[in-house]
Parts: C-alpha cells; sequence; structure tokens
C-alpha cells in the first residue's frame, strides 16, 4: 500500500507559477512510477504528467508541455510539478498517483495508487 499526499496547490495569477509537491508514504517509492492529472467540475480527469521510477523518461500532455516540468526525488520518496506560465485554464485540482508498471501512465487506469488531490486557480 502506498498512501500519496499531495501539497503546494493554491491561488495565482496567470503568467505565474506554482509547484506541487507528492508525499508517499508506504512501499518502497523508487518502484513506483509517477503521475499528475488534473480534474475540473463536470469534466473527466485529465493526464498532466508522468514520469517513469528512475526519472528516464518523462511524458506531457501538449497543452503544458515546455511551461510543466515533472521531476522526482527518491531519496525524499516526493515526486514534483513545476507549473510555469500558468493559464486560466490550468485551473483545477491536481491529484498525483503512482503506478506499479510503465504501462498506461498517460491513462487513469494505469495507476494503482491516488492522492487526494489540491487546488490549484488561476485567474486573470
Amino acid at each position: 500500500q502506498v498512501q500519496l499526499v499531495e501539497s503546494g496547490g493554491g491561488w495565482v495569477q496567470a503568467g505565474g507559477s506554482l509547484r506541487l509537491s507528492c508525499v508517499a508514504s508506504g512501499r518502497t517509492f523508487s518502484r513506483y512510477a509517477m503521475g499528475w492529472f488534473r480534474q475540473t467540475p463536470g469534466k473527466e480527469r485529465e493526464f498532466v504528467a508522468a514520469i517513469t521510477w528512475n526519472g528516464g523518461n518523462t511524458y506531457y500532455t501538449n497543452s503544458v508541455k515546455g511551461r510543466f516540468t515533472i521531476s522526482r526525488d527518491n531519496a525524499k520518496n516526493t515526486a514534483y510539478l513545476q507549473m510555469n506560465s500558468l493559464y486560466p485554464e490550468d485551473t483545477a485540482v491536481y491529484s498525483c498517483a503512482a503506478a506499479v508498471t510503465d504501462y498506461g501512465l498517460g491513462h487513469w487506469f494505469g495507476y494503482d495508487y491516488w492522492g487526494q488531490g489540491t487546488q490549484v486557480t488561476v485567474s486573470l
């Protein structure tokens, strides 16, 4: 079992930055690929970014490429999502997730454990 806790959300003006953190407890963090998803009311959960267990590969949805960076520190059991040049359409609840395998990292069903999420609000 892995427990995931996100932090770092909040309110920011358009063009600003936030860094989300996801701290894992339980089984060995470095065994898992990690992903970030976001969701707004009435919409499906959307893939944002993913990183393999050793950080060797990263993946992003097109709308955040060049603005967001996913990273991890296995010594600290923590994954990060650095978000720059934020737009109002980035407003959502952001959740981190852990995957036992690298299959399907771009889809919610590829993940085995989820955090509760943290709200990100971007205003004009």
